[in-house]
């Protein structure tokens, strides 16, 4: 399933951490959350991370609640793939252009799961969660850092999705072909032995022609007939009961009873019920009789009957010995020995042909991955530029960026090469392995400079970042902000910041507090306008109660328009 267009339309969290009851309507654009340190801003990625599938921590369920819930709708566009992968999952397709999201973590048992209110599993959901959030914080870029993902996002940037998905399937076929080959020349070398031992199985099963639930079926009506004498006595005993010959017999005095009851019905309306009831009563009855009569008529007390039943559960029994624990295992095994025995037969046929597809195939993976190659070879040196110079306007004034391919030794899935970023930070010394170097600033910073450069070609609707401008201010600060707000353009941002600067930035904001009730402290998000904003910015800028620390907010506001 591709990336889904949609927006967090609303997020609702009960009894996590300090929050009781909150619902957060976010809005499209860029998403600013602020707030005083240690206010629980951290929360609401939390949860986010809780209902996209993370690990959970029972610890997170607040005091004196049994479980916690985190629900989320987001609006999505064109549903229809979504919907059939949802389908695929058991789950409902998505009413009125709304997806519905909901994991509960109980602290006495296992938690669950929701998509469209159908119970999931959380690798369904973890799955959903990848395609709809990318999650950036301080200790979350560990994706940036695998060579499989930079070599994604160069594709990405390439525009090579389709190419590159094209040479996976290539690739794939050519490793199932190769097995195939391999499985069936495996089959030469003890081709005589194994001839004769899967000829004879094949002969054997097929022979007994058996049926799915055969053996339980046999099993019932050789205990019948064992004791079919016995069963025609109690049988007939019950019959006679209930016939209508003979003295005593149900029907019989059913018959006398509704005779009477029909007569005094007739005097008295009152009895009328009790004929209904009556007449009811004889009517079972006399199913039941014609039903046991068929019962009598179907038990075969035949002694070669008998012996027929037991020489089939004998053969039942000698084939699941042999052949696997139950009658299905023996019919499979039955249909494995009768494929490999016309492997066998035909092996060199079908390696003839296999070599043939397999040939093709690796001159369509070749000539895909030549394909591949060159355009990444294309992509790499302008993916590092467009980098770095969004990381020159990032602050990192004389850093360098670099996009290296590495050649295997053989093709893999990805293609016949893999990208390594490379970052350079300090002026005069080498660019190393990102992983190896960059600090979670610099890696925050990277991470939003390839973000910016891919905003057109990144499938994933939601981005979050959590405080990735740590360690950043002034005229860099504004850098980050405006970078965030271009990315809005073609993603719902969502942006957790000490900074005025980014804050300023957004089309919304929103400040994080914590409540004291007389009793217990709670968590509250409340959306900010006007003047509420300003003084928010002023304090971010360290002088709430300042006319000037207010005046640089309104100028932060309005240089955003």
């Amino acid at each position: 399933m591709h990336p889904v267009l949609a927006t967090l339309a609303s997020l609702r969290i009960r009894n996590l951490a300090l929050v009781e009851d909150l619902t957060w309507h976010p809005g499209a654009g860029l998403v600013a959350v602020t707030g005083e340190t240690g206010a629980g801003k951290s929360l609401l990625i939390g949860a986010l991370q809780l209902l996209l599938g993370e690990r959970a921590d029972k610890s997170l369920i607040r005091a004196g609640a049994e479980s916690c819930t985190v629900e989320a709708v987001f609006d999505v566009g064109e549903a229809r793939e979504l919907d059939a992968w949802l389908g695929e999952q058991g789950a409902e397709p998505c009413a009125d252009g709304e997806l519905l999201l909901k994991r509960t973590l109980s602290a006495a048992g296992a938690g669950r799961q929701f998509l469209n209110g159908s119970a999931c599993t959380l690798s369904a959901l973890k799955a959903l969660g990848d395609r709809l959030v990318d999650l950036h914080g301080p200790h979350d870029h560990q994706s940036l850092f695998s060579r499989e993902a930079q070599t994604r996002v160069l594709d990405a940037y390439a525009g090579a999705g389709v190419t590159a998905a094209d040479f996976a399937a290539a690739h794939r076929e050519q490793t199932r072909l190769a097995a195939e080959i391999a499985r069936l020349r495996g089959l030469e070398q003890e081709a005589a032995l194994r001839r004769d031992l899967l000829a004879h199985a094949a002969k054997e099963i097929g022979e007994a022609k058996l049926r799915a639930g055969e053996e339980e079926e046999v099993m019932s009506r050789l205990r019948a007939a064992g004791n079919s004498r016995r069963i025609i006595e109690l049988g007939a005993q019950m019959q006679s009961a209930l016939g209508a010959e003979g003295e005593g017999g149900v029907r019989s005095t059913l018959a006398e009873a509704v005779r009477a009851v029909r007569e005094l019905a007739r005097l008295d309306d009152a009895a009328r019920g009790m004929l209904e009831t009556l007449e009811e009563v004889a009517g079972r009855v006399a199913d039941l009789e014609s039903e046991a009569r068929h019962y009598l008529e179907g038990i075969n007390a035949d002694p070669g009957t008998l012996q027929e039943l037991e020489a089939r559960a004998d053969l039942l029994q000698s084939l699941k010995r042999k052949y696997g624990g139950t009658i299905g295992e023996v019919m499979v095994r039955g249909e494995e020995a009768a494929r490999d025995l016309e492997d066998i037969e035909t092996r060199g046929e079908k390696i003839g042909v296999l070599e043939k597809e397999q040939a093709a195939a690796a001159a369509q993976l070749a000539k895909l991955g030549k394909s591949l190659s060159a355009v990444r070879a294309k992509a790499a040196p302008a993916l590092a530029k467009a980098v770095t110079k969004e990381l020159r306007e990032l602050g990192f004034l004389r850093a360098e960026f670099a996009v290296r391919l590495e050649t295997l030794d053989e093709s893999r899935v990805l293609g016949a090469e893999l990208a390594e970023f490379e970052f350079g930070p300090n002026p005069g010394e080498p660019a190393k392995e990102l992983r190896a170097i960059a600090s979670s600033g610099e890696i925050s910073r990277v991470m939003l400079a390839l973000k910016s450069v891919l905003a057109g070609q990144d499938g994933v609707p939601l981005l979050v970042f959590d405080e990735i401008d740590a360690n950043v201010g002034g005229e860099v600060a504004v850098k980050v902000g405006q970078k965030m707000r271009a990315l809005s353009r073609a993603h719902q941002v969502l942006c957790i910041t000490h900074l005025p600067q980014v804050a300023a930035a957004a089309h919304r904001q929103f400040a994080v507090t914590k409540e004291f009730d007389g009793q217990r402290t709670q968590t509250a998000v409340g959306e900010l306008a006007g003047a509420e904003r300003e003084m928010e910015l002023a304090r971010m800028l360290g002088g709430q109660d300042t006319d000037s620390a207010r005046a640089h907010a309104r100028t932060l506001l309005g240089s955003h328009g």
